[in-house]
């Protein structure tokens, strides 16, 4: 029998192993997307590439996700670990431009000792009953195509942050603050808000994320509002918010935890970078939310349904804490959804979670033209008959399934990232709609098809195509005629936009092969 320590040491390598694997997938597709060119397949599943800038030979285990990666020393093939592609990512990009970012390094290994942190906290938690909970929580490994997708840059160690993690299953109770009638900064319908708690006589209610709080209670600004009495400290909620897959953005449940209220979902600024930002709400970015959601709103509900869109009605936050302490309000899910649906969270469909449509499906093709039905038209008729391009990428997308897991509504959200023409010049929209819809979100979802039900796989993009095809001789949209005929696709280089530290608004691309281009209708 394993003594009681022997075990402990057991545990901790199997997270430290599981954790290598799940993160080795998103730095190694990083390079084969931004780094390599492919030199050959094998008859064992590899496939062989040569690095750009170094020019050595990387062989990969093809697939959903590739992995076991090696490379040939001259006289055999070796294999890596995660610091080892982290090692030759630094090469390649310092080589290719001439620059190092011992920052990113550092994140890409955060990202792993994070991976193994989360790991071990779901080892110890309890998923939630509810299932589009469990798959806002689902996110083990994340973004599937970034050097470093779980790192939590200047959030301190996972101790001080797994409390906080929705990956961990985390509720916890919101700060309240009040903020003295005379500082609060307000725009649109905030009424929301006001409902969470009692403020005293001349103060605002203001909620506050407890992980953003303890980031920067002590930053003099927020120190001097107190000190003068533009806020004020109230408690805790005595409900529990819960966690979603941005980190930032928690749910406030409805009754029975909140009798009378409606659910609700609350965004924060979070002194924190993940992925390509630090997750802090400027203020520019409040401004125009305010302009952008209006927008979406009206398109969506233009439409008609069964598509749907969380509104966003306003923000309140603290005069000269505008970036600190503001909080956003959210349309909540429930009232949004068809009668008898459940919505689940798109990116969780690809890492996969205990009770994903995709485990009882029985018609896999069926399931995609359903997906593909009810998340292209709305996204092309916002762009074409709106001007409004979102950003339908799989964090900000909810698919609705009936009791048999099938598609039957989406749901999306985050006005931040939503683009409007002419404010932005529509050839970017154009891009950044083209990236999301099918190269983050289709392309993935396609991908995970085909590794579950292979005998599919060739019927797909298809299918896709006679979808985009119907959508073009409705709306008539100019670019959708250039998008089928594109032999490429734009795709976000992740590693290179964080190598030189490229703005997470500004990420540069790369081309990727189009599979709506060279595809056969389906008899």
């Amino acid at each position: 029998m394993m003594k009681a320590g022997g075990w402990y040491w057991w545990r901790m390598d199997h997270f430290a192993r599981a954790a290598d694997a799940l993160s080795v997938p998103p730095l190694l597709n990083c390079l084969l997307r931004e780094a390599v060119e492919t030199v050959a397949s094998t008859s064992t599943g590899h496939t062989v590439h040569r690095l750009s800038a170094g020019g050595r030979l990387l062989r990969v285990r093809a697939g959903h996700r590739p992995s076991s990666p090696e490379l040939w020393t001259g006289e055999t093939w070796h294999p890596l670990r995660h610091a080892d592609l982290v090692e030759i990512a630094a090469q390649e990009m310092g080589a290719a431009t001439g620059r190092s970012n011992p920052a990113l390094v550092a994140e890409a290994t955060a990202s792993r000792a994070a991976v193994e942190a989360i790991l071990a906290a779901r080892a110890h938690g309890t998923p939630p009953d509810d299932l589009w909970l469990r798959s806002e929580q689902a996110l083990v490994a994340g973004h599937p195509c970034h050097p470093a997708p779980k790192a939590r840059s200047g959030g301190g160690p996972p101790a001080a942050w797994l409390r906080y993690a929705p990956e961990a299953y985390a509720r916890f109770p919101l700060i309240l603050l009040g903020v003295r009638a005379d500082a609060v900064i307000e725009e649109g319908d905030t009424r929301a808000l006001d409902s969470l708690g009692r403020a005293p006589s001349g103060y605002r209610l203001l909620p506050a994320h407890p992980w953003q709080f303890a980031l920067t209670h002590r930053l003099p600004a927020v120190r001097a509002a107190f000190a003068e009495g533009r806020l004020v400290r109230l408690g805790t909620t005595p409900w529990r918010a819960r966690a979603t897959s941005s980190v930032r953005t928690v749910h406030a449940p409805g009754s029975p935890e909140r009798p009378g209220a409606a659910d609700l979902f609350l965004k924060f600024s979070l002194e924190v970078q993940i992925t390509n930002d630090v997750r802090r709400m400027r203020r520019h970015e409040l401004r125009q939310g305010r302009r952008t959601d209006p927008l979406v709103t009206a398109a969506f509900a233009a439409m008609g349904g069964p598509a749907a869109w969380l509104s966003e009605p306003g923000y309140r936050t603290v005069c000269g804490l505008e970036e600190a302490l503001p909080v956003l309000v959210r349309d909540g899910l429930e009232r949004h959804l068809v009668p008898g649906a459940t919505a689940v969270l798109a990116a969780a469909l690809i890492e996969g979670f205990d009770g994903s449509p995709l485990d009882r499906v029985a018609d896999p093709l069926r399931w995609w033209e359903a997906y593909l039905g009810h998340l292209v038209p709305p996204v092309l008729e916002a762009y074409a008959r709106h001007g409004v391009a979102v950003e339908c990428h799989l964090q900000n997308t909810l698919i609705a399934v009936d009791a048999d897991g099938y598609p039957v509504q989406v749901v999306l959200r985050d006005a931040e990232g939503a683009k409007v023409v002419p404010e932005t010049p529509r050839e970017a929209a154009w891009r950044r709609l083209v990236y999301c819809l099918l190269v983050n979100n289709l392309s993935e979802i396609a991908a995970t098809l085909a590794h579950r039900f292979p005998g599919v796989a060739g019927a797909l993009w298809p299918v896709a195509r006679q979808g985009f095809e119907r959508c073009d001789k409705e709306l008539g949209l100019p670019e959708t005629a250039a998008l089928l005929a594109a032999a490429t696709l734009p795709a976000k280089a992740n590693l290179l936009s964080r190598w030189i530290d490229a703005d997470g608004t500004e990420p540069r691309f790369v081309p990727v092969p189009n599979p709506l281009a060279a595809t056969r209708r389906r008899p």
